[in-house]
């Protein structure tokens, strides 16, 4: 495993904790949720380099956002 792609999953899991806490949801339970919508693979992973860069709120509040257009209940 490369440094860069330990890094993005770090950066995954920390982000899949700070949604769930604000969804009142499980880690694995979100996981499910932003997976089955392909927020995980089409956006959270490929935009590491931005999304890293961006606020624990602004980044749960995009991430909500991208999941509410995509269909995903909360």
């Amino acid at each position: 495993m490369t440094e860069r792609t330990a890094r993005e999953i770090d950066f995954s899991v920390f982000l899949i904790h700070r949604v769930a806490e604000s969804w009142q949801k499980t880690p694995s339970e979100t996981f499910r949720l932003l997976d089955d919508a392909n927020i995980v693979s089409e956006y959270i992973v490929p935009f590491y380099d931005v999304l890293h860069t961006l606020g624990e709120e602004r980044l749960v509040n995009d991430i909500t956002e991208l999941a509410e257009k995509r269909g995903v209940t909360l």
